[in-house]
């Protein structure tokens, strides 16, 4: 499973349920160089970069290459003006869909193209 952003920030602000689901699955989550980037510009100090370093170090980080490039080019034509659909979020789509992994988020809505998104709570 590909998690979004949103379940990691949830999880590193210490949501209960963000951090009861992360930790039930038997497999182990994957997540988009994108939403590392999107959680390295959100810090604010010093005390939360290692706090994320160390949360990073229990997922598989998967990077973009071409053919993830293409397919959210190809997403962004399709759905950017009808479901709002940003560059992180369509290239998160089209990383969950290259590496065959189901995605987890809060905003459903933005993942149109993918047939099984999970809302987890």
């Amino acid at each position: 499973m590909t998690a979004d952003t949103n379940v990691l920030v949830d999880a590193l602000r210490g949501k209960n349920d963000a951090i009861l689901f992360l930790g039930s699955s038997e497999s182990v989550f994957s997540i988009s160089v994108v939403s590392m980037t999107e959680l390295y510009a959100g810090l604010r100090d010093s005390r939360e970069l290692q706090q994320l370093q160390k949360f990073l170090t229990s997922f598989v980080i998967h990077p973009i290459d071409e053919t993830i490039a293409t397919a959210a080019g190809k997403y962004l034509n399709q759905y950017s003006k009808s479901h709002n659909l940003g560059i992180a979020d369509a290239l998160i789509a089209a990383t969950a869909s290259s590496f065959s992994e189901q995605l987890v988020t809060l905003n459903t809505k933005h993942f149109p193209m993918l047939p099984d998104v999970l809302r987890p709570y």
